[in-house]
């Protein structure tokens, strides 16, 4: 073939490329290297075609013959560096492509791709020079203007990210722009702000599904309910292979009570929590009626992606943990996003000042969210030994501090929930590390060794559906706050309740309130007569499903009484004036529950097998209340219309909580502490001595 035909004929493939006809340009090109071997430049070609056809190997190997046959082709190296990135050699391709800057330093593409290489390699500082150095030649180039600000974003740098973004925009409207501000607005909190970027961008892109889904978390965020839904299925509309969209879709509509709508796509997440690609959020699936099998391996599947994704990031850190020094305390450090006006801190400030209090460790609080100005942030931040706020920080920076204050026992008190940091956790920056309090289930995750539990909680039995060990405590391992006072009682008519009425309250979220539990609470007013249901105000369109459903259940919608938030101590002063807390299930009251006990108000539970559902039974087991814990839900309808019914067998109850929440130890936040604390020290132990990970019960526990 002559040099002139050869040429023409790559012309081809060039122009089938342009046109988009990948596997026409691949086909042909092939055929051409057939005939002239040693033509780099149709080697190249064909690696391009097939790198746009996702044959990563082959496009591999065809560029590495380009390469070959024309080491000084800046264009095949940088092909290459593509394709090998495109295998997961990120090593390979960071040093092709710093040979390639080399040669060419002014060229703000090769300075580009070499800056994405480099945050696939998880170095984003270096990343950041080089989307710089770009820049300082192409002040405009587009894609490094964008990328850098991805990396400013991913470093912690909001204002300067959001600053770039705006000036990108100001040049040049631009979807992909849109998008990233958006999730820096994200970030800082400013949610409007974010749900009108991803606005701009679908304007811009009417056919992007990621729009209307962020949208849509921005809106969720904000308690815009219906708002979030509408997002959520025009996401779905335009990409029905969008599964994170359908699983808050599914998560918002439990917020609304809209159970039919629930119902539908129920056997479509349980499918995918079960197929192991990790797209179905652990703690939404806890609101689902699963197994603790199914559970697990639903954690596993998106822990194993949190794995994934963190591989370039451990291998650059690549941090160690040297030996505490003899008779050094234990260093332990407990990071959440719930240190301030949260429940966790509710739950925790009085055992953390507590253990702040023991000689023998030094109690580090890393919060991720910023400082409220709230009290529960001054009573933690006195507490610790240390207490470092790191709102909106890369999880590196977060690891990093952990391994350079050289934390002992690392304790994630957020798991799957929302604002955790799984990330962190997954770079190993401690050498044990333990799961707690927020997250009520295996996270089924590797890098986690210890969840820290109780016997009830997680009997022997079920040991096996949880990845960690199980490091148990004596007692219930829900902490409370003894000292919050508990104000006199405000008048019935104050919230609409009939002054000589049982009251059965239920103040957990709208999305533990399914259908069964409350057809179980429906039949429970049927057996009392005139008693009326107390419930959280949801909005309006979940009460008036909650009227709706009443009505078909046979009770008068009128026996439904709606209540609204109230600040914690107005909160916890008016359960004294509901005679039985009627639980929910798969999901318990958690934090609502002690709550309710704390106050003087009886928690009847129907515990399950799973974690989640097993938590107030744990807080009546440990409270000495065996009578409050039903077998199922007949007896759970029987129990509470028995108490209903009976006036002096209902304050004998109440009266026997008020004796059992001062002898049984549920409050003892001292003694709590010292078992917390013995329990770390097991776990230290163990890992000292070269022994990994094993269920740990405490002596006479």
């Amino acid at each position: 073939m002559s040099g002139r035909t050869a040429s023409a004929l790559t012309a081809r493939v060039v122009e089938r490329l342009q046109q988009g006809d990948a596997a026409g340009a691949e086909a042909q090109a092939r055929q051409l290297r057939a005939a002239v071997p040693d033509d780099p430049e149709l080697a190249r070609l064909h690696g391009v075609a097939l790198l746009l056809l996702e044959r990563n190997d082959e496009a591999r190997r065809a560029l590495e013959a380009a390469v070959r046959l024309d080491p000084a082709s800046v264009d095949a190296r940088g092909n290459l560096a593509s394709a090998l990135l495109a295998v997961g050699d990120t090593a390979g391709a960071v040093a092709l492509l710093e040979q390639v800057v080399r040669d060419r330093p002014a060229n703000p593409a090769l300075r580009n791709n070499f800056a994405n290489a480099l945050r696939a390699a998880g170095d984003d500082l270096r990343a950041r020079d080089q989307y710089l150095a770009a820049l300082a030649v192409a002040p405009d180039h587009f894609g490094a203007s964008v990328n850098l600000a991805a990396v400013e974003l991913s470093l912690g740098a909001l204002g300067a990210a959001e600053t770039r973004l705006r000036g990108v925009l100001a040049r040049q409207p631009h979807p992909q722009a849109w998008l990233l501000l958006g999730h820096v607005l994200s970030r800082a909190q400013r949610y409007a702000e974010a749900e009108a970027a991803y606005a701009q961008g679908a304007r811009l892109a009417p056919a992007v599904a990621q729009f209307p889904y962020h949208a849509g978390l921005m809106a969720d965020e904000q308690q815009h309910f219906a708002e979030a839904i509408r997002l959520y299925r025009r996401a779905l509309q335009l990409d029905p292979g969008l599964q994170l969209a359908e699983g808050q879709l599914l998560f918002v509509l439990r917020r609304e009570c809209d159970w039919d709508a629930a119902a539908a796509l129920c056997p479509r997440i349980k499918a995918r929590a079960l197929d192991g690609s990790g797209s179905v959020d652990p703690f939404a699936f806890l609101a689902e009626d699963a197994t603790p099998g199914e559970q697990l391996a639903c954690a596993r599947a998106r822990a194993a992606r949190v794995v994934h994704d963190a591989q370039p990031l451990a291998h650059r850190l690549h941090f160690t943990h040297a030996p505490r020094p003899a008779h050094a305390r234990l260093k332990v450090g407990f990071v959440s996003a719930g240190f301030h006006a949260h429940a966790t801190a509710l739950l925790t400030a009085a055992m953390f000042a507590e253990m702040g209090k023991l000689g023998d460790l030094e109690l580090h609080l890393i919060a991720t969210t910023p400082d409220d100005g709230r009290d529960a942030r001054r009573r933690l931040r006195a507490a610790a030994h240390s207490f470092v706020e790191m709102p909106g920080q890369p999880v590196t920076a977060i690891a990093q501090h952990v391994n350079d204050a050289r934390i002992d026992v690392l304790v994630d008190v957020d798991g799957w929930c929302s604002g955790g940091t799984p990330g962190v956790f997954a770079l190993r920056p401690a050498p044990v590390q333990a799961s707690w309090l927020a997250y009520p289930g295996t996270t089924g995750a590797p890098y986690i060794d210890y969840l820290i539990a109780d016997d009830y909680l997680i009997p022997e039995p079920s040991r096996r559906f949880y990845s960690e060990a199980i490091a148990y405590l004596p007692r219930c391992y829900q902490p409370s706050d003894p000292s919050r006072p508990v104000g006199a009682a405000p008048p019935r008519a104050a919230f609409g309740l009939p002054a000589g009425a049982v009251v059965f309250a239920s103040f957990n979220n709208a999305w533990k309130l399914n259908a069964a539990s409350f057809t179980r609470m429906c039949a429970v007013l049927l057996g009392v007569k005139g008693s009326v249901l107390w419930l959280l105000d949801n909005g309006h369109a979940a009460n008036a499903r909650l009227r709706e459903a009443a009505r078909r259940r046979g009770v008068d919608p009128g026996r439904l009484v709606f209540t609204p938030p109230l600040p914690h101590l107005e909160h916890l002063a008016r359960y004294q004036l509901a005679d039985l807390f009627l639980d929910t299930n798969p999901y318990n009251a958690h934090t609502t529950a002690s709550d309710a006990i704390w106050a003087g108000c009886p928690v009847l539970t129907r515990p399950g097998a799973t974690f989640e559902s097993r938590v107030a039974g744990s807080l009546n087991h440990f409270l000495g209340m065996p009578e409050l814990i039903a077998d199922d839900d007949a007896a759970f309808i029987d129990s509470a219309i028995r108490f209903g019914n009976d006036p002096p067998v209902l304050r004998a109850l109440h009266e026997r909580l008020a004796a059992q929440r001062a002898l049984s130890g549920l409050f003892d936040m001292h003694a709590y502490a010292r078992d917390f604390a013995a329990l770390l020290h097991a776990m230290d132990a163990r890992h000292a001595r070269g022994a990994g990970p094993a269920h740990i019960r405490l002596q006479g526990g």
